[in-house]
């Protein structure tokens, strides 16, 4: 019996998934379409913000950061989110751009993990996802200068004050200095947790002829 949307509280939908497992035999061929998969579920059991994904990366000296953002876009070609191109996460892209991410749906006992290089969208993918965002978020990405120190709370709000009289009237056009990031993977990760600590886990690398996929002890 399937257990992925049953209609159950969310202790018994964790339980059930856990004692369910994951298999070989269902996993789809594609990630991609796999992670739909997880996605779907994850927003239909009503998680909080389940796009909420960790991004890590590693600066010159070999220090990890670690941040939680938003994938907004996904597709065959990767997963899409957006930020400050002078914040330390792209810079240190620019330096580097081998990160990963990781989606910890803990009520799910589930987790995705994604490793592969970040590239920048094009500006017109950029300008189409800026023109969607509330006037408010906009408003923000022109007033925060992101990862720079400052002095108070009040100085960021008067510059959204600033900005907020700049583009009373209009569109708010989108800022030079933001846009989004592509991972492209070249390998996926599925844990499902089990009892026991005897988790499931199947692990998906690109291959020259497409992906191949091996079971990895928990």
């Amino acid at each position: 019996m399937r257990t992925d949307h049953l209609d159950i509280n969310p202790e018994a939908r964790r339980n059930a998934l856990m004692d369910r497992g994951l298999a070989h035999s269902e996993l789809d061929p594609d990630p991609i379409r796999q992670f739909q998969k997880w996605y779907e579920l994850a927003i239909s059991t009503a998680l909080p913000e389940p796009n909420a994904m960790s991004l890590a990366t590693v600066a010159t000296n070999g220090q990890p950061s670690l941040r939680t953002v938003l994938l907004k876009l996904y597709d065959e070609r990767g997963f899409v989110f957006f930020t400050n191109y002078e914040s330390r996460k792209s810079q240190e892209i620019g330096q580097n751009p081998q990160v990963a991410l990781l989606f910890p749906w803990v009520a799910l006992a589930r987790q995705v993990q994604i490793r592969g290089r970040a590239e920048r969208i094009s500006t017109a993918e950029s300008l189409a996802y800026f023109l969607s965002r509330p006037r408010g978020s906009q408003i923000g990405a022109w007033s925060s200068p992101q990862s720079q120190v400052i002095r108070s709370r009040s100085l960021l709000e008067s510059k959204v004050a600033e900005m907020k009289r700049k583009f009373a009237e209009g569109e708010i056009p989108l800022p030079d200095f933001w846009g989004g990031y592509r991972v492209v993977p070249d390998l996926i990760e599925f844990w499902q947790g089990r009892e026991s600590r005897l988790h499931d886990r199947f692990c998906y690398r690109r291959e020259s002829d497409g992906w191949q996929i091996d079971r990895l002890a928990p």
